[in-house]
């Protein structure tokens, strides 16, 4: 085995086992501007920006955690101690240099200052113009598990910004990763919910769209006559949709009669409908068009009956070639 000492830390090789031990633990070596960033570059283009964001941030914090943990049980090693002992390894590790500056263990208060980080090493390879939340929140993590209690982050401004260093003020805070990650997951799913129903409303504007052009056609069976189906029930928005339409189109066919087919009405005739009929009847008789009502069972007709709607102003016949019949009688016209 190969060993080196530098600054009081010792680093070892076993080559034929492909072993890097660094302070006798098991380590490895990336390049940060090549492998490290494409390691970052992955887990954003898998992940999205936002996710990969609170992606590092967590695990910095939970890595934190567990070295601020090991040095709360050496008691022996002081708060202040043991950040020199820490940023000096860090160091040692390729981290860059973090400086610990007014660290006040009553008030669990801190400022760290980060120059030439590895995270803002990648950070600048990746060509990003903020900096990355890893290390802010690794530290948090450490100082959270020496102090005893969850400590959070604040960046007053990144080196990657065109400052000298990384600021970052450090302090008691009821925010914690794991609400994060939930307020995260609760945004996806309002997002989720929001684009649900959007399609929705997309796709049932389409659909009423659809069933209004095919529910209320005009068509012509001969000249002067034209036949308009109405199906199923009507409310007020579909009443009015059929009647502007039905209207707007007669006088392009010259109709001298319009045929309502009732064939296709749903059986719990409304009121709705019963207005619609009479007032399509109405309209249409003010611009030279008479109407029929074609198409009516004697179920449908035992339904108008009992509901009291009164259709006594129009003629109505059974069948559709019956009300075609009569109209081409009344322009003394016949089908041979």
């Amino acid at each position: 085995m190969d060993k080196i000492e530098i600054g009081g830390l010792q680093f070892a090789w076993e080559l034929d086992k492909g072993r890097f031990i660094y302070e006798e633990q098991d380590s490895v070596l990336f390049w940060i501007s090549s492998a490290m960033r494409e390691f970052f570059d992955t887990i954003e283009e898998i992940s999205g920006e936002e996710v990969s964001n609170l992606v590092f941030e967590t695990t910095g914090y939970r890595q934190g955690i567990v070295v601020g943990e090991y040095f709360q049980n050496k008691p022996d090693v002081g708060i202040h101690k043991a950040a020199e002992l820490i940023t000096n390894t860090y160091a040692s590790a390729g981290w860059g240099r973090t400086t610990i500056k007014n660290l006040d263990p009553e008030k669990h208060t801190l400022t760290a200052e980060l120059v030439d980080s590895w995270e803002h090493k990648i950070n600048i390879s990746q060509g990003k113009t903020e900096g990355g939340r890893f290390l802010p929140a690794h530290y948090a993590g450490i100082f959270s598990g020496m102090f005893g209690r969850n400590i959070w982050y604040k960046v007053e401004h990144y080196q990657l910004e065109g400052y000298e260093s990384t600021i970052i003020h450090y302090f008691p805070s009821e925010v914690t990763v794991s609400e994060n990650i939930h307020q995260l997951a609760r945004k996806k799913e309002s997002q989720q919910i929001m684009e649900l129903e959007a399609t929705v409303e997309d796709k049932t504007r389409e659909l009423k769209n659809l069933v209004r052009d095919l529910s209320s056609p005009i068509i012509p069976v001969l000249d002067h006559v034209v036949v308009v189906p109405l199906i199923g029930k009507y409310d007020e928005e579909r009443s009015e949709e059929l009647l502007f339409k039905t209207l707007e189109n007669l006088p392009a066919h010259k109709a001298r009669y319009l045929l309502l087919d009732l064939t296709g009405l749903d059986k719990d005739v409304s009121q709705y409908t019963a207005n619609l009929i009479s007032k399509v009847g109405s309209a249409s008789s003010l611009i030279g068009t008479q109407t029929l009502l074609v198409g009516i069972s004697p179920e449908l007709g035992l339904q108008i009956s009992n509901s009291g709607i009164s259709l006594a102003t129009f003629d109505c016949f059974q069948t559709l070639q019956h009300g075609i019949y009569y109209a081409l009688g009344q322009m003394g016209k016949q089908i041979i």
